[in-house]
């Protein structure tokens, strides 16, 4: 009986402190989404352009990087860190919906095209912003992501080098030629509705 009673106060001694390491790791999970939780949905909204899938992705990388929180080594990356799995389940939603779609139009009809507005009408409706988000979609995913977090989300060039692990170099050739390419998108659109 006396190894029972030596036995159960170890048992007791190791469950507490196995909760008592799961509450702390909770705690300081909570304390980083705090900060980083809104910038994971920005980021998902940056690639797939819709708020309900956005929401979806952002929801599930969390939960992914609830689970896999021990195994980050340092904590003071963890903003990075998040970016990088929203940013690749992103991708990954991103891509099943673009296979999904291509399945769907070969079995759909082709739909009757409309006669294309007039400026005024493009101005009236917010036809840009459409217009905007498209090209932005049109951009590699990797410039996309980098044109999304320096200018728009406005982190500086360090920030977001560190969040995706590039060298700050390679950051700015990226914003450079993402901004480039987004530039010559819109001109082709102000172009066109000027001829009209």
């Amino acid at each position: 009986m006396q190894e029972l009673v030596l036995i159960q106060p170890i048992r007791a001694a190791e469950e507490w402190s196995r909760e008592a390491a799961h509450a702390a790791k909770r705690r300081d999970f909570e304390e980083r989404l705090a900060e980083c939780g809104p910038l994971a949905y920005r980021v998902a909204r940056g690639v797939l352009r819709n708020d309900a899938d956005a929401e979806d992705v952002a929801q599930e990388a969390l939960l992914r990087a609830y689970g896999r929180f021990d195994r980050l080594r340092d904590a003071h990356r963890f903003r990075g860190w998040l970016v990088r799995i929203v940013f690749r389940m992103a991708l990954d939603r991103a891509r099943s919906a673009k296979r999904r779609e291509v399945r769907e139009t070969e079995w759909a009809q082709p739909a009757r095209r409309t006669a294309p507005p007039t400026a005024e009408e493009l101005a009236a409706s917010g036809e840009f912003q459409a217009h905007f988000a498209r090209a932005l979609g049109t951009l590699p995913e990797k410039l996309r992501l980098v044109l999304l977090l320096a200018a728009m989300e406005g982190h500086t060039l360090e920030e977001v080098a560190a969040m995706l692990g590039l060298p700050v170099g390679t950051v700015k050739s990226r914003l450079f030629a993402g901004r480039r390419k987004l530039a010559e998108k819109l001109q082709c659109y102000v172009t066109n509705t000027k001829k009209r």
